[in-house]
Order: C-alpha cells, then sequence, then structure tokens
C-alpha cells in the first residue's frame, strides 16, 4: 500500500497546508509547472518525489524531470505528464499510445482545473489535480492524495485552498 500525494501548477509557490494535507503520503507526485528548482528541492527533502516537466519550467527543472514519467506501482500502470489532455480531449503529443498502450491512472496538469474521470473506453482513471499555486485564472487551489494498493486507486481525497490574491 502506497498513499500518494498529487500535486501541480505549483508555480513556484508552495502552501504550507500542502505540508500537513500531504503529511501521511509515502510519495509525492507533480504533474508539472513546478515554477523553479527551489520548489522542486523543498517536495523533495520533504517526501520521495516524481514529476514531469511542465510548460512554464526552466532548463533547471527540466534536467530533473522528462516530459512523460511512467512507472508501475503496487499493480498500477501510470503515466504522469503535464500536457495531455483528458477523456474525449486527448492531447496529440499522448495519441494513440494512450489507446494502444492506456495505463490504469493517467495523470495530467496544466488546465488549473481539478478533474477526476474515469475513461470507459480505455478503462483508464483520469486525474488532473488542478493547480496548487497563486498563479492562473482558478479561484481555488485544489490538491488530492489518494491510496494505491493491489493495483487499485481508492480513498481519493482533495483538499481546496482559498487563493491569495
Amino acid at each position: 500500500m502506497k498513499r500518494i500525494g498529487l500535486i501541480s501548477d505549483t508555480h513556484g509557490f508552495i502552501d504550507p497546508k500542502i505540508y500537513e494535507f500531504f503529511s501521511n503520503c509515502d510519495e509525492i507526485w507533480h504533474a508539472g509547472d513546478f515554477g523553479n528548482l527551489e520548489t522542486v528541492e523543498k517536495l523533495g527533502s520533504f517526501k520521495p518525489l516524481r514529476g514531469v516537466y511542465g510548460n512554464i519550467d526552466c532548463h533547471k527543472v527540466r534536467a530533473v524531470f522528462k516530459k512523460h514519467c511512467k512507472f508501475t506501482l503496487e499493480g498500477v500502470k501510470v503515466w504522469i505528464t503535464h500536457i495531455g489532455g483528458y477523456p474525449g480531449h486527448y492531447d496529440k503529443s499522448v495519441k494513440p499510445e494512450i489507446f494502444t498502450n492506456p495505463p490504469t491512472l493517467f495523470i495530467s496538469g496544466h488546465s488549473h482545473i481539478l478533474k477526476v474521470i474515469y475513461d470507459e473506453k480505455n478503462k483508464c482513471l483520469h486525474i488532473n489535480p488542478g493547480a496548487a499555486g497563486n498563479h492562473g485564472f482558478h479561484h481555488v487551489k485544489t490538491i488530492l492524495r489518494f491510496i494505491i494498493e493491489d493495483g487499485r486507486i481508492k480513498e481519493l481525497e482533495i483538499m481546496e485552498i482559498p487563493r491569495m490574491k
């Protein structure tokens, strides 16, 4: 069993409430747009960190993370990318692989819109954690946590944090 904290689009800002919400997590996964290397270092010193770079990330962040992160954990095949779209509207950068070799869990960021959608066609759960930073059009910051165990994703929880203006 692994407890996962999922975050995206921090844009260089980490709300202190994130540390409390992720305190029982085994790993943090970041779906891109860290904002700077300092954010990577802060999250990575708190918990083991997996992630991908986003479209606003500099060469220093891109030297640490790739565009796609694919792995299997507790029997769940995971694919994380920053710009990936969502069921029925996948980005061209993930087509056709998402249809020929779908993961169990597909995670993307970029839109700043929280989405949890089951893709019936691919038998795949899509999650976009929304945005956790203070930059963008979103009015509420969102982060998620869930458990992966025996090939299943369960106990998904969402935290909403008022955005500082």
